[in-house]
């Protein structure tokens, strides 16, 4: 039983994308679903209500007269401490509340808690503004305690001692195991840039989102609220600033899943996907893309221009016939000695030929369609997976993964807002787009220290009056805003103290994008 948050599902309000491997697990999931506190409502609370004087249940339910007490029935919301214990109560029991062992394994639930703290914190955040400071800090403090778990996942490296004597000595000591030590704190420096970003998008009044019943939207993200900006559209310094703000967010957005493709690349293949897969790739291909990818000449980008690609079932369909090809070419190379099943006649220079052509139109495929749901190798890795350092790390890096695209997206709802109210048709808001963008190089294969590196390099987070190089004394206007005595001429003083140039600084961060690679917009697959 696996529960996934699909990269894109953070666009919907608290979707959770629940994969089971059997109906019974999936009835398992909907009563966990339900919390704890329900679940000792059924075993508490009879057909008949409550007699008055027995103790409250925690949301004020009568418990049964003479019946056992529940150990979390007190008034009031539950404190900090009983929400951590009862999310490691579930984790050591495999979210199977029975307690009779027939729960999921330490890392799925790991993975799983991870995935549906994300829904819950971020499935309500549809808007470009920051975080409320309550749900920031729920999220900092819940996301805290699961990564915790890596802290005693180590290994034992050599170590020198030297004795009182003198002598030196060399003995093995523990010490976290050296993808956590390198990955997790490269992780939560995502994080922390992410809703820094989010941050920045505080006091902007150039955009905003129609309310409730006037939310008309008719196109595929319905449920998301409309933007507007005003008749004459955005200015040309906001419009830059959010085009800077989406390439901070795309170069997360390329870090997280060089990390999350790295961790998933070192899972290890389940054997119930290998027994489901056909002997020959050609099977899984079918005979039009196995003839494309074999040719003499071969051009991926071509390749994937062929293919349709409209819909986002479409995308995964070939992604996951590709997968499974590859595994299985990979197979026979591993076998081409033997007489086994797998092997076959094909040399195996050619098949490994095969092999790098396939992976090169996955990694084309993940860039150009950063929202896809998982494919089917990816959900049979993350289910059968028993390390529990690596279920962290890719449930992490995902949900992390997701909530950039989502902030992309919600960037580039303003971005299309704009080009509307300047009546723009689709092809002249392209070119804009493009000629904002720098110049992309060919696509190539993300690596997750690369583009951490480029991080390092990037400026800190601007908000719009940084960009704009507007100065102004923080403090004084806060101090007068609260005596009174700042009038309305006065603050529009304070507020335009302009540097000399408006022009906006060309940073080395962007060029170092441009650089680097593009990444075709989330738009672009609608």
């Amino acid at each position: 039983m696996v529960r996934f948050l699909r990269r894109s599902s953070l666009d919907k309000s608290g979707s959770h994308n629940s994969r089971t491997s059997s109906s019974s697990c999936f009835n398992h999931h909907q009563y966990l679903d339900r919390g704890s506190d329900a679940a000792e409502e059924e075993m508490h609370e009879p057909n008949g209500s409550g007699s008055g004087g027995t103790p409250p249940l925690p949301h004020g339910r009568a418990a049964v007269a003479g019946g056992p007490r529940s150990r979390l029935a007190r008034d009031g919301p539950p404190s900090e401490l009983d929400t951590m214990k009862e999310k490691f109560a579930k984790l050591l029991l495999g979210e199977d509340m029975s307690g009779t062992g027939k729960g999921v394994s330490s890392a799925l639930a790991l993975s799983n808690a991870v995935t549906n703290l994300a829904a819950s914190v971020f499935g309500e955040h549809r808007k470009l503004e920051p975080m409320a400071p309550d749900t920031k800090e729920r999220w900092k403090r819940e996301v805290g305690w699961l990564l915790s778990v890596t802290d005693h996942i180590v290994e034992f490296v050599p170590t020198r001692q030297t004795a009182e004597n003198g002598t030196t000595m060399e003995i093995m000591s523990t010490s976290q195991r050296r993808d956590l030590a390198m990955n997790i704190p490269a992780l939560r420096k995502l994080d922390a840039m992410l809703i820094g970003y989010m941050d920045n998008f505080v006091d902007q009044s150039e955009f905003w989102y129609e309310k409730g019943g006037d939310n008309k939207r008719d196109d595929d993200k319905w449920w998301m609220p409309t933007v507007k900006v005003p008749a004459e559209g955005l200015s040309d310094v906001t419009r830059k600033w959010l085009q800077y703000q989406k390439e901070c967010v795309n170069q997360v957005l390329k870090a997280a899943m060089a990390i999350n493709a790295q961790v998933l690349m070192e899972m290890e293949i389940p054997e119930i996907y290998i027994e489901s897969l056909p002997k020959k790739g050609k099977t899984s291909l079918g005979d039009a893309i196995y003839r494309s990818i074999t040719e003499e000449t071969f051009d991926p980008l071509e390749f994937l221009e062929g293919m349709d690609l409209s819909t986002e079932h479409k995308v995964l369909d070939l992604k996951n016939r590709i997968e499974a090809s590859t595994v299985i070419w990979k197979r026979k190379m591993q076998t081409k000695d033997s007489k086994s099943s797998w092997s076959s006649i094909i040399s195996f220079e050619k098949r490994e030929q095969f092999e790098e052509r396939a992976e090169t139109i996955l990694h084309l495929l993940k860039l150009q369609f950063p929202g896809t749901p998982q494919s089917q190798l990816d959900i049979s890795k993350i289910q059968y997976n028993r390390d529990v350092g690596y279920a962290l790390l890719e449930s992490y890096s995902r949900v992390l993964e997701s909530l950039a695209y989502s902030v992309m997206s919600r960037i580039e709802d303003v971005l299309g807002a704009d080009a509307a109210a300047l009546n723009l048709t689709a092809a002249e808001a392209n070119a804009r787009r493009l000629l904002a963008e720098a110049a992309a190089e060919p696509p190539r294969k993300l690596d997750a220290k690369e583009e951490l590196e480029k991080l390092n390099e990037a400026p800190a987070s601007m908000t719009l009056f940084d960009f704009m190089g507007w100065h102004f004394d923080q403090d004084e206007l806060q101090r007068r805003r609260e005596d009174g005595t700042l009038d309305a001429e006065a603050e529009a003083k304070l507020l335009l103290k302009k540097a000399p140039s408006l022009a906006p600084k060309k940073f080395s961060y962007v060029d170092t994008l441009s650089s680097g690679g593009g990444m075709r917009s989330p738009s672009a697959r609608h």
